[in-house]
């Protein structure tokens, strides 16, 4: 059990590493926002308990539900998101014009298009696990259900954690800095990129 224990945590950090700067994003998304760390873990478990959903069922052969070749398409969710972001990012600097007396929401970048939900966060999470799923499904396939059990509770443990690093990394004061500067550029720009990749890695629209 242990050795199952100790596979489960060195896969979960070798599939989920870079999703520390993600969600650093999403907590400099919103700064200031009530409830956000909880906003932010709730979304991260719902997203990441979809991802072992899927890959269990098509380990024990439900794959019919959700086609493997379906996965990359969901690359159109952080796509779209990072859109939407760029967009009320552009709009709140047209409507504040770089004037620095604008109210206290506009000026810290924090209104109300940039409102952090579980629901978004869900989804990106979601959509950033096509990888997570072709790694997990081969592992599950060759190990027992107790086994499979035994790295669910393991993911979803370190999940958790893994939320806890991010909110630690984007507290940081030199890093709290430079993300509330750039975060309107790099939210949108991360997003965006994810979502093509997503896409284009699975080969989603022939590409």
């Amino acid at each position: 059990m242990i050795s199952t224990v100790l596979q489960a945590v060195g896969l979960f950090v070798a599939t989920n590493i870079d999703d520390i700067i993600v969600i650093s994003l999403f907590f400099a998304r919103g700064a200031g926002q009530r409830h956000l760390t909880a906003k932010i873990t709730a979304g991260q478990y719902f997203g990441f308990a979809g991802i072992l959903a899927v890959a269990v069922l098509i380990a024990l052969g439900a794959g019919a539900f959700l086609p493997v070749e379906a996965i990359p398409y969901f690359g159109l969710v952080p796509l779209v998101l990072g859109l939407r972001a760029a967009w009320s990012s552009w709009r709140e600097y047209r409507d504040n014009d770089g004037d620095d007396d604008s109210d206290g929401d506009s000026a810290t970048g924090k209104g109300s298009g940039n409102a952090v939900g579980v629901l978004g966060v869900a989804g990106v999470t979601f959509a950033n696990g096509g990888d997570n799923i072709g790694v997990y499904v081969p592992v599950f396939v060759n190990i027992s259900h107790t086994a499979i059990a035994a790295y669910c509770v393991v993911f979803l443990i370190l999940v958790g954690a893994l939320v806890y690093i991010a909110r630690f990394v984007a507290t940081r004061r030199s890093i709290a800095e430079i993300l509330e500067q750039w975060e309107s550029v790099l939210f949108p720009l991360v997003l965006i990129t994810l979502g093509v990749v997503i896409l284009v890695s699975g080969g989603a629209f022939g590409l």
